[in-house]
């Protein structure tokens, strides 16, 4: 991720931003038939939406006009706020359709430009998120930047930039140009030779981890908590090598307060994508696969570091839930369910009073209410979300209960309310990455539990063989009409990834898929100067990046290096030293946001990958 931008004329259109928060029946539109679940429910909105591709920019140059991206994605909570909001609202379409060409991009199938058009964001607003909302020059440079906003803010957002432009685009114009070149030199790192002793590196790494890392609450930082599970990972990897006090306490905790509070889904399983307070407690209600799959690695990965059994039971119930509630109609398992459940953020999650008292009674109740900490008043508007509040042991005692019938009483609530819930709207496209993470997962886990995973294993594997892949290219994702979009870097690191893992799973060499995923990625996405992460720029001055950073999902980048070190690929390791150089003089100056990087750089895998054990 790049440092902000220095001070210069961008700030002028700074300032036309200043403004901006933090955060009837309609003909159809271009979106009305996408295969995608969240451009389709824009595909009736009064604005003339059209999808991503080249001729948005043929159009933009011909026309002389701006064009106004906004990406997203169907489990996002604030992309649905904003669909009610502002793009079913005819005036607002109006000043879209007169002044833009309005596109819109499901970030799950562009991973790449809507990742430069966060950085961008970014780097310009010193914040970004979704809904992601960029006006580009008709020449596909990006003018300014912003994330949700209510009506009458974005109303009179947009009349600014219609003036804006109106008045003298050819200032705009060489605005937006010179903070594009100044973003893509932000990338630019001198090449060099990977150090003789990475110790520093790591040091460096581990101290910086050290300083953000909160030892009263868990988690990195002060504010929302994504599990971050590429850093703690790699800060497990580090304890099992030189165990420390301090960074194992800290482990202990995260660990502890993702599993019992708001993060994890204690009725269904799983795992949400974050949570927006620092204590773990209310968490975003959306449930991506890849959160399930790099948890349950994480969990795994943790009981065996930290000696910790629990957590391997942790893991268990994740992979469990994901091959129960996320399997995918057509193969492989779908991307997310959706964080908005009847008409309420969290609504398939929350439990009111009235309704705990309709469904349990007598001392099923009583210990529901203790075990998942449902007592006293609500904290959330539409009631309790179930937490671990107590042990069931410790309940039963206080209620002076035998532990056979409490176990029975907590089954039979359980049962009750999973049955009572609202169902959580589905976004049904498997994107090929996070199946790869997945396959990975299974892989673990099936290391841990021999035979357990075994069935869903090779089910996905040869999903991933022969539905994503075409023979020639990765796809990025499946439609009911077909594939969707070009495979990225990650999806073609994490399934060749995913698919060494699971034959090493089960003591075989790599397939050969995963050989040809593996050359392919380095040919399509890597140069000798840096990485793309789409095959193609779709911009003009998307830079190529020297290392990509671990956010909540791992580094692809990272990814196809440490596959490529692994003694099976020994014939195809010719490109990885100078990955690596330009990797060190990208990541040594913030080695946090890169802990994937800093592992390949420090140390070769073993031969056949982790061989966790709960």
């Amino acid at each position: 991720m790049p440092e902000p931008l220095r001070r210069g004329p961008w700030l002028l259109l700074a300032l036309l931003l200043a403004s901006l928060p933090g955060a009837a029946a309609a003909r159809a539109n271009a979106l009305a038939d996408s295969p995608s679940r969240y451009l389709a429910m824009h595909g009736h909105d009064p604005v003339d939406w059209q999808p991503w591709g080249p001729e948005v920019l043929a159009r933009a140059r011909r026309e002389g006009r701006l064009i106004y991206v906004s990406s997203g994605y169907y489990a996002c909570h604030w992309c649905h706020v904003m669909h009610r909001e502002s793009y079913s609202d005819p005036a607002i379409a109006a000043l879209l359709n007169r002044d833009f060409i309005p596109v819109k991009v499901d970030r799950e199938l562009l991973p790449g430009l809507d990742a430069y058009l966060i950085d961008f964001v970014e780097a310009t607003q010193g914040h970004a998120g979704w809904p992601l909302n960029v006006v580009l020059t008709p020449e596909g440079y990006p003018l300014g930047g912003f994330t949700y906003a209510p009506p009458s803010r974005f109303k009179r957002l947009l009349r600014q930039i219609g003036r804006a432009w109106a008045r003298d685009p050819a200032h705009l114009r060489k605005l937006a140009k010179g903070a594009a070149e100044e973003l893509a030199t932000l990338y630019r790192k001198p090449s060099q030779p990977p150090p003789a002793d990475p110790t520093p590196l790591v040091r460096a790494f581990h101290k910086a981890a050290m300083r953000l890392a909160d030892d009263l609450q868990g988690g990195f930082g002060r504010g929302q908590r994504f599990p971050m599970a590429p850093h703690l990972e790699a800060l497990l990897t580090l304890q099992e090598q030189t165990p420390d006090a301090a960074t194992g306490h800290f482990l202990a905790l995260t660990l502890e307060q993702m599993a019992t509070k708001g993060l994890r889904d204690h009725l269904a399983g799983g795992f949400f994508r974050y949570t927006v307070d620092p204590g773990w407690l209310t968490p975003h209600f959306e449930k991506m696969l890849y959160s399930q799959a790099l948890d349950a690695r994480l969990f795994l990965h943790a009981a065996r570091a930290l000696k910790r059994p629990d957590f391997a039971a942790v893991a268990r119930d994740t992979l469990d839930f994901t091959l129960r509630e996320m399997a995918a109609p057509q193969g492989g398992y779908i991307a997310s369910l959706a964080a908005d459940s009847a008409g309420r953020e969290g609504g398939a999650y929350l439990w009111s009073p009235a309704r705990l008292d309709a469904l349990l009674q007598g001392d099923e109740r009583r210990l529901a209410a203790r075990v998942w900490g449902m007592q006293g008043r609500p904290p959330h508007d539409g009631g309790w979300l179930p937490l671990l509040a107590e042990t069931p042991a410790e309940a039963a005692r206080a209620l002076q209960l035998d532990p056979a019938r409490a176990r029975t009483l907590l089954d039979s609530a359980r049962s009750k309310l999973l049955r009572a819930r609202r169902p959580a709207p589905r976004d049904a496209k498997p994107v090929a990455a996070w199946n790869g993470l997945l396959l990975s997962a299974l892989a673990t886990g099936e290391r841990a539990w021999p035979g357990r995973y075994r069935q869903a294993g090779d089910a996905l594997a040869r999903f991933l063989s022969s539905r994503l892949w075409d023979g020639h290219e990765l796809h990025r994702s499946l439609g009911p009409r077909g594939p969707l979009g070009h495979g990225a870097i990650d999806d073609y690191a994490f399934v060749a990834t995913g698919l060494a893992d699971w034959a090493a799973a089960a003591g075989a060499a790599p397939p050969a898929l995963a050989r040809r995923l593996l050359d392919q990625a380095w040919a399509r996405f890597f140069d000798g100067r840096g990485w793309l992460r789409d095959p193609q720029a779709l911009l003009p001055l998307m830079p190529r990046e020297p290392a990509l950073a671990d956010s909540p999902l791992p580094s692809p980048s990272a990814a196809l290096i440490e596959l490529a070190r692994r003694p099976a690929f020994a014939d195809r390791q010719r490109p990885v030293r100078a990955a690596l150089g330009v990797a060190y003089g990208g990541i040594r100056e913030n080695p946090f946001n890169f802990p994937s990087t800093v592992l390949a750089l420090a140390d070769p895998p073993p031969a056949n990958g982790p061989k966790e054990q709960p």
